[in-house]
């Protein structure tokens, strides 16, 4: 699996919401979903992006039941805002509070002075 649709992705939390287990194939997708989502920021050490990226995935772990398929269907978007909570989480763990005249630009890759 290179990408995750949303319609796919939608599909197994249901069946896991169903089951009340996270499927294998689940964790999967919310695995390649982070680890893609890990490439758009830079880290000091290749060590800390495996953490990031874990703390990621235990946040899609941790909330996968509150997906709610009644407020909205695009189950890809409630777990991106998951993972990148996540990578928030695993971020201040690591190199702490960003101050505030400081901006993350998850698109540009680099911190920039607001």
């Amino acid at each position: 699996m290179y990408y995750v649709k949303n319609s796919d992705l939608r599909k197994e939390i249901m069946k896991c919401k169903e089951n009340d287990e996270l499927s294998k194939e689940a964790i999967e997708m919310l695995t390649l979903m982070a680890e893609k989502f890990s490439k758009k920021l830079h880290y000091m050490y290749p060590e800390d992006k495996e953490d990031c990226i874990s703390f990621a995935i235990m946040d899609c772990i941790q909330y996968w039941k509150g997906y709610d398929p009644e407020i909205s269907e695009n189950a890809f978007a409630y777990f991106t805002q998951i993972i990148k909570n996540g990578f928030a989480k695993g971020w201040r763990k690591l190199y702490g509070n960003i101050p505030k005249s400081k901006k993350i630009s998850v698109s540009s890759n680099k911190i920039y002075n607001i």
